[in-house]
């Protein structure tokens, strides 16, 4: 008979960015953080969103289990705070979904703002309903297995970038880009500018066109 195994939970040294810092990314799209990031630090854009129009800019809560099972991400909703975006490295596996409609509604309940997930997810109909936003690399019905390990709040790689808990974790239609957070104060003031640069070129545009 299988044999559960106990989860590695590594908290230590885990802090999360100030609120205000975090909530100055909501405003800006992805690809302009991108941008200001010299285009390094965005996930592999095969990490999609599951329902159009989703997007998210939260706090990383880093899981990392075995291939096709979601112990860990169980585990996880005993440390989700409020504005957490919960970020899995499910290894990109194929035939089995780590994320459905329960764990999405409790992840919503416990104050996740998003869900990234490097791997699979199901019941995707009742995720877009409830306009969870949940970043994945495709759908199947297949269920996990439950019997651990696992690891939270350790690095993780997601979609070929390194993602440490307390990472600002942003996310839109474009995809997902992950900002360290011992950099985010400086990204901030690169994407501002950024911005501003966006919006005088659209702004040329509108005059040469109009």
């Amino acid at each position: 008979m299988a044999t559960t195994l106990e989860l590695t939970v590594r908290t230590a040294h885990w802090t999360r960015p100030p609120r205000d810092l975090v909530k100055a990314f909501e405003k800006f799209p992805v690809a302009n953080i991108g941008d200001a990031m010299e285009r390094l630090g965005l996930v592999d854009g095969n990490i999609n969103p599951v329902w159009a129009g989703a997007h998210c800019v939260g706090s990383a809560l880093t899981v990392l289990g075995a291939a096709g099972d979601n112990a860990a991400v169980i585990e996880a909703l005993n440390y989700i705070q409020p504005g957490d975006v919960v970020v899995i490295n499910g290894f990109g596996h194929e035939h089995r979904a780590l994320v459905g409609e329960q764990l999405s509604q409790r992840f919503e309940a416990a104050g996740a703002t998003g869900a990234v997930i490097d791997g699979y997810i199901r019941d995707r109909a009742t995720i877009t309903d409830i306009k969870f936003p949940v970043f994945a690399r495709g759908t199947t019905p297949a269920g996990p297995f439950k019997n651990g390990p696992g690891v939270i709040g350790e690095p993780v790689a997601i979609g070929g970038i390194v993602c440490s808990a307390g990472d600002i974790v942003a996310a839109d239609d474009d995809g997902v880009v992950i900002i360290p957070q011992a950099r985010a104060a400086e990204i901030l003031e690169r994407v501002i500018a950024v911005a501003a640069h966006e919006a005088e070129m659209t702004a040329e545009i509108t005059r040469e066109y109009s």
